[in-house]
């Protein structure tokens, strides 16, 4: 089936009008369950329910009710809502252009994808490899449904991608937080560097699945077969140990398992591995002169 498009209207850029449409780019894979009745297994349906009146109402009853104090109401209509200025409503207006590396993460919300109309792909090839070669960002405003968001288009190998962007008061995290007060010493840090240059390797997305939802997928077929479920075992209790001792048995334990199955790791990494090791060993070392000195 073809994908359905969410959105269409044109990308501005400066003088420049690209007709586009949006589409949706991920897909939640998340398994959904219905509500039954325990008793008879019948769904649980739900209904609009007026306490106030006593008796379930429709759609067309429903008003949209801003709560500015306990129980008390700003009532919002259709109308009210089509006064709104929405002046991005058909249009993708790019307002400037930013380095990737000048976008946290934090900010990305949900991810689209963006495709040209037929007589559009002059225009549109020209943007993607203009943006491409200078690697850069756009960043621009969109009106999707009824809430303007601010976004960023970007090239994802021959494809478009439109990123929604959160606004800076949706964000509940303090980047200038500082860290917790705790002594590190050298040889700890050095260490858990090695650990980190050991565990580097290019990130394959392939590589990667969701065993809870294989799980649920594999009970839920033994279920219908009516075979046996049998519960996995319970995980053993993890006990405390010394930090130094539980990065270098992480070490060995990684070294141990890239020797059975060599790592994709390029020469680089082997490079910063082994740089990384050799730092280790010289701080254990300065650790045990200055032992050696204070006593």
């Amino acid at each position: 089936m073809a994908a359905r498009a969410i959105w269409s209207g044109i990308i501005t850029f400066g003088m420049v009008s690209i007709p586009v449409k949006l589409y949706t780019a991920t897909d939640n894979k998340d398994i959904s369950f219905n509500q039954l009745h325990a008793d008879c297994k019948s769904r649980v349906k739900d209904h609009r329910f007026c306490p106030t009146c006593d008796r379930k109402i429709e759609y067309s009853e429903i008003e949209k009710g801003y709560e500015y104090a306990k129980g008390q109401y700003v009532v919002l209509t259709k109308e009210d809502f089509e006064k709104l200025p929405l002046p991005n409503k058909n249009a993708i207006e790019i307002s400037s252009f930013v380095e990737d590396e000048e976008i946290d993460a934090v900010f990305y919300d949900k991810a689209y994808y963006i495709e040209p109309d037929e007589a559009a792909r002059k225009p549109f090839t020209l943007f993607m490899r203009a943006m491409t070669e200078k690697g850069m960002i756009a960043i621009a405003k969109v009106t999707i449904r009824t809430k303007e968001r601010l976004c960023a288009l970007r090239p994802y190998g021959g494809t478009l991608m439109m990123n929604t962007l959160l606004y800076p008061d949706e964000v509940r995290v303090d980047k200038h937080k500082e860290l917790p007060s705790v002594e590190i010493s050298d040889k700890e840090l050095a260490m858990a560097s090695s650990l980190i240059d050991l565990m580097t390797q290019d990130f394959d997305p392939e590589s990667y699945k969701d065993s809870y939802r294989e799980a649920l997928l594999q009970m839920i077929e033994a279920k219908l077969e009516g075979k046996e479920i049998h519960e996995a075992p319970q995980a053993k209790e993890s006990n405390v140990i010394d930090l130094m001792d539980a990065l270098q048995a992480s070490m060995e334990s990684i070294k141990a398992s890239k020797l059975e199955k060599p790592a994709k790791s390029s020469n680089k990494v082997a490079a910063r591995v082994a740089k990384s090791d050799n730092e280790a060993v010289a701080a254990g070392g300065e650790k045990k002169t200055r032992k050696r000195k204070t006593g």
